[in-house]
């Protein structure tokens, strides 16, 4: 209960006890001594069963805006994990430890998000470190939770490969990454853990990633025949081919994309148009409606 509140009971209870004695003098003095005690005593009940329920109504309403109050001024905070320099300090050693035992295959160690421990690997060093990571005494990493692609173009390497492994044993987490291009595979691990047969086979089927040696890799998303895959920062938004059903065949036919007009101009708002600062240069020369360049 904030100062407001307390402020106003003190007062009101102040002012119950001002009254009650302004009555008592008043009945005392007003009454004849035959009378004055037993009417003195019912003035004096009536007087505090009044001033009770005047105060449990002042608590009550008191309470009330207490809690609208507290409702309304409450604000939404994102809720941000705080930083565990311990966590951070174990994690950090435990990557050193992992590179200083596998330094032919590991490259880059570093602790993201203050609690996710991250190693960069070459791609010949998959099994041996997945290895390493779920038979180590320290580690028990032997869970693959997940097993995803990042497609950037603009890497020589474009594919880099994320393993999320997970040990139950000491309730951790570490995030193993390699790469590679579109022509060159990369070993399976299906061998060292049976969960990345089908993760593998959507990689492959998404990303175009070739996995060599494993046991079954085929298409798991797509249809058969489908071309290209779907992942790829270079495949088309409106893909290769239109897959209908077909009422006059009765059945499900494929046919090459037709658009609906043979020119579209898409004009949508984008949010870089409100900082056209960093889109063009100050000093860039403009062309008046009407005006030609130079002829060379």
């Amino acid at each position: 209960m904030n100062q407001k509140v307390i402020g106003k009971l003190t007062k009101h209870v102040i002012y119950l006890k001002k009254q009650f004695l302004e009555k008592s003098l008043y009945s005392v003095t007003s009454l004849s001594p035959a009378d004055s005690l037993p009417n003195m005593a019912a003035s004096l009940v009536r007087f505090v069963r009044g001033g009770i329920h005047k105060t449990l109504n002042l608590s009550r309403n008191a309470a009330l805006i207490q809690t609208r109050s507290e409702t309304t001024t409450t604000e939404t905070k994102p809720t941000v994990r705080p930083k565990d320099a311990v966590a951070h300090n174990q994690l950090s050693a435990f990557g050193e430890y992992v590179a200083e035992i596998l330094p032919k295959y590991v490259q880059q160690v570093q602790v993201s998000c203050y609690d996710e421990l991250e190693i960069m690997i070459h791609p010949d060093g998959i099994i041996p470190v997945l290895t390493f990571l779920r038979d180590h005494t320290n580690a028990q990493f032997r869970n693959m939770s997940d097993l995803t692609a990042v497609d950037i173009p603009t890497r020589p390497n474009r594919f880099e490969i994320v393993y999320n492994m997970l040990s139950l044993r000491f309730n951790s987490r570490i995030r193993v990454k390699t790469y590679t291009d579109e022509l060159t595979p990369v070993d399976s691990s299906v061998s060292v853990h049976k969960a990345a047969n089908w993760y593998e086979r959507e990689v492959w089927d998404m990303y175009g990633v070739f996995f060599a040696n494993h046991p079954d890799l085929r298409r798991i998303l797509t249809d058969y025949g489908f071309e290209g895959h779907p992942f790829r920062k270079d495949f088309p938004l409106s893909g290769y081919v239109e897959v209908r059903y077909d009422d006059e065949v009765k059945r499900v036919v494929a046919e090459p994309v037709e658009l609906a007009q043979e020119f579209r101009k898409f004009d949508l708002n984008s949010p870089w148009e409100t900082f056209p600062a960093y889109r063009e240069p100050k000093d860039a020369p403009k062309l008046e409606a009407g005006d030609k360049p130079p002829a060379k």
